[in-house]
């Protein structure tokens, strides 16, 4: 599966983020825990080409995904898995040979047997639809580290920049740079 990521997103405080929660009424239940490996070979070839790759597990399923950049936003290239598949993959720190994403490594020429675990990341996310596009609310754990984000998923990145910088306000949250988690997981090493 194939899809164009366009997001905003800024880093909270835990006052904002709880205040967020408090906001738009979310239980324990709105919530799902996933927790993201992420991977590169040895000389950081995705990363040079500014690339992500990551397998992403559910708590009753799981995911490939490599982010590509295009013009605007990022292509998400995505392969699906069985639970009981994801945990055997990322238990042998492997990404499959076969299927969408290892068609797409190897069109960017990266080696799938190269390819090793570099960060892990969990994450505590309740995701929804709100006016300006698909809201989600992060908790995140790395490495020692414990942060709070935003992300605004928007379907145009003109009008979605203008409806994240109206929600901010209208929320009077300050806009905190956020990278990608994987950068930040990176960092922490």
């Amino acid at each position: 599966m194939k899809q164009l990521e366009i997001e905003f997103k800024t880093l909270l405080t835990e006052r904002e983020y709880h205040s967020l929660c408090h906001f738009y009424h979310l239980t324990k239940q709105d919530f799902h825990t996933q927790t993201n490996v992420y991977f590169d070979t040895p000389q950081g070839d995705l990363r040079q080409k500014h690339c992500g790759l990551r397998i992403r597990q559910y708590a009753d399923k799981g995911e490939i995904t490599l982010k590509t950049p295009q013009k605007v936003g990022l292509l998400e290239t995505t392969d699906s898995f069985t639970l009981t598949e994801i945990q055997q993959l990322i238990k042998e720190k492997k990404i499959p040979t076969t299927g969408a994403v290892a068609k797409e490594l190897k069109q960017l020429t990266i080696a799938i047997d190269q390819l090793t675990v570099i960060a892990s990341l969990t994450t505590k996310r309740a995701e929804f639809t709100i006016p300006e596009g698909l809201l989600a609310l992060d908790e995140s754990w790395y490495n020692n580290q414990h942060d709070y984000e935003l992300e605004l998923e928007v379907s145009d990145a003109e009008i979605g920049k203008q409806a994240f910088d109206t929600y901010l306000e209208a929320h009077n949250l300050s806009y905190r740079p956020a990278e990608n988690k994987i950068m930040r997981a990176i960092k922490t090493i």
